[in-house]
């Protein structure tokens, strides 16, 4: 329990009602009102008019401001220690002084307005273990007002678990606490589709196959008797291909800070000279690792590299709440990352706008970077392209972002899964939708968006001094293909790729995949 260790008297409303001092357990009053009374005037901000107290618990009986005091005496000879009175009342008005009471539900509130991504994973942790719904088991059935207030307060208290346990899901977990959270947040919140998707995967992660295609059912019953759409990866069975292929090498996801103090999530797998991933937008390392879009990139990489990547901020396991989503901080997470991994020297990937990130970074510490990949980027944001329609094209996709990004129905990520991959299969459009929303805020989605408008690295490219390589797929609809081409023009001995394909990442059943990866290969050879 969150306050089963704090000095002086502690509170818990989170599950059955409990008071402790100095950790020890003290006997409530037996009356249920007043009971009730102590936790309502705890959760109030400011001093409640007797009024409003006797309307909600005592609107029966011949004398409710009786009942009042009564009930106000045996809280006094509760809470009070004879040097402070945390009940604090005059002939108007009744509250409690909370500065002088702990109390659980407060912390969890606080914790939830600061924003459960701001929090450490051993804070989170704990309120996951103590979080329960809000008073359990103390209902008044024959006082309305008291029980509308109690139904209003659970089902907050219940928002902030879905909240925090969807938060802490995406940390690093081994697999029996992952198991843990993923199965509360179901069992809170059964009609999220991303819930139940993370489920499944945990348990085949785990090696519980039956158990996974089990709770598979039962996610499809209860989705479809709530009308809510059903991704084609929930209704299928488990890829034939995990099977087939051989599974990628484990991943442990590690943290650093960014100078700004940001947190960021990145991991190192394989073995090998270092290659390392730029971010790019939308990434997840956990939610990415075994998804349709980079697992025969991830596979084809950790073969013969060791593969640093990262989420960017605002991204993923990252910190999602930050102050700062500008272009120079992007680099600088990518320098804060390869310091903390103590990479002296090492290969750069960028991908879309991560390009940019790249050759920011190689103009920045070019005896670090040994060679530069760059697939899908560009030089100048959209805002600077100047092609024709691009801007209001980009702003309607930003209200859009704005109206639709967090919806559980994926009409409007639908739009920018169209873009990005036109050709691919409807298991991943259905992964890339969710990938949407699982990745990053609707609030960050707009920043982001905003924030690769205005990047303009042009300036710098003919002080690129590293061997570039440049790939960029001849028909991508969210990266122009002139923008690529730009790229290996202006930077020195560049050679460009030009893949066929419509999709803005090859995908691996694409004639074009091996192409792409037979010629990172010999490059990085």
């Amino acid at each position: 329990m969150i306050l089963a260790t704090n000095p002086g008297l502690a509170l818990t409303l989170l599950g059955q009602m409990a008071l402790r001092h100095d950790s020890k357990e003290v006997v409530l009053p037996p009356s249920r009102k007043t009971r009730a009374l102590l936790a309502y005037l705890v959760t109030c901000d400011r001093p409640v008019r007797r009024e409003r107290l006797c309307e909600m618990f005592w609107d029966v009986p011949d004398d409710p401001r009786g009942s009042l005091r009564w009930s106000l005496s045996k809280l006094r000879g509760l809470i009070d220690d004879g040097e402070r009175c945390r009940v604090v009342a005059d002939r108007e008005t009744v509250g409690i002084d909370c500065d002088l009471l702990v109390v659980d539900w407060r912390a969890f509130r606080q914790a939830a307005l600061r924003g459960f991504a701001n929090g450490e994973t051993s804070d989170l942790i704990l309120f996951a273990e103590a979080a329960a719904p809000f008073l359990e088991g103390l209902d008044l059935p024959r006082c309305d007002i008291f029980q509308a207030w109690l139904v209003a307060m659970r089902g907050e208290v219940r928002k902030w678990r879905i909240d925090l346990l969807g938060e802490l899901s995406r940390r690093v977990l081994d697999s029996e606490a992952a198991l843990a959270v993923v199965r509360q947040w179901v069992s809170l919140d059964p009609y999220d589709t991303a819930a139940q998707l993370l489920f499944v995967e945990r348990l085949h992660q785990a090696g519980r196959h039956e158990e996974a295609a089990w709770q598979r059912d039962i996610a499809i019953q209860i989705l479809e008797g709530d009308g809510v759409s059903i991704p084609t990866s929930l209704r299928s069975a488990r890829p034939e291909e995990s099977s087939s292929q051989p599974d990628l090498p484990h991943q442990q996801v590690r943290f650093c800070t960014a100078s700004d103090g940001t947190a960021l999530a990145y991991s190192a797998t394989g073995s090998g000279i270092p290659l390392v991933k730029a971010a790019n937008w939308l990434n997840h390392l956990e939610h990415d690792w075994n998804s349709p879009v980079w697992r025969h990139w991830l596979r084809a990489i950790t073969d013969v590299r060791q593969l640093v990547r990262y989420d960017g901020r605002g991204n993923g396991l990252s910190d999602w709440q930050v102050a700062d989503i500008s272009f120079d901080a992007m680099v600088d997470d990518l320098s804060s990352v390869v310091d903390h991994a103590n990479l002296e020297q090492f290969d750069l990937l960028g991908i879309s706008q991560g390009c940019s990130v790249s050759i920011a970074y190689a103009v920045r510490h070019p005896a670090r970077v040994r060679r530069l990949i760059l697939y899908g980027g560009y030089a100048a944001g959209w805002k600077l392209r100047e092609l024709p329609g691009e801007k209001e094209r980009r702003e309607a996709m930003l209200t859009l972002t704005r109206e639709g990004w967090g919806q559980n129905n994926p009409a409007f990520r639908q739009i920018f899964t169209t873009l990005f991959f036109p050709e691919a299969s409807s298991g991943t459009v259905d992964w890339f939708n969710e990938l949407q929303r699982v990745s990053t805020s609707p609030a960050n989605a707009e920043r982001l968006q905003r924030a690769f408008a205005d990047i303009d690295v042009r300036p710098i490219l003919r002080d690129v001094r590293v061997p570039t390589l440049v790939l960029h797929a001849s028909d991508d609809a969210v990266i122009p293909y002139v923008a690529g081409r730009a790229l290996a023009m202006e930077i020195p001995g560049a050679e460009l790729v030009t893949l066929d394909s419509r999709n803005h990442l090859v995908l691996e059943e694409e004639a074009a995949w091996p192409i792409a990866i037979e010629r990172i290969a010999a490059f990085l050879a």
